[in-house]
């Protein structure tokens, strides 16, 4: 049974950082992709950036690009979101999450689901 569950999350002023961390267990994730997503409040669940787990490619969304940055440890079966230079605009749940095969942005095509960590960011 796969398990994502993530931490890291907090209360940080603008310009700070934080790294979330989501720890997956319960199989092999050599091909899948890991991604992070967010929702904020009255608001979708929206892609923030994803990594495939055998090559390492990374995409990221626009709105975070060069700010955020997504890595995986393999020998801990963790992936990483390192989050810089934050704005209030970051706070939301976020939400580690894992498919089969490539990449995508849709939340729908993912198929395992941490139970998400509160980013708060205060201006």
């Amino acid at each position: 049974q796969v398990q994502l569950v993530e931490s890291g999350g907090g209360l940080v002023q603008a310009g700070g950082s934080l790294r979330l961390s989501c720890a997956a267990s319960g199989r092999t994730f050599s091909s899948f992709a890991m991604g992070w997503f967010r929702q904020a409040p009255g608001k979708e669940r929206e892609f923030v950036a994803v990594i495939n787990w055998n090559d390492a490619r990374r995409y990221y969304a626009e709105s975070v690009k060069g700010r955020f940055t997504i890595s995986r440890d393999g020998a801990k079966n963790t992936v990483y979101l390192e989050m810089n230079s934050l704005k209030p605009e970051d706070t939301a749940v976020y939400y580690c999450a894992a498919k089969r095969d490539f990449a995508t942005v849709q939340p729908a095509s993912y198929d395992y689901w941490g139970q998400g960590t509160q980013v708060t960011v205060s201006s």
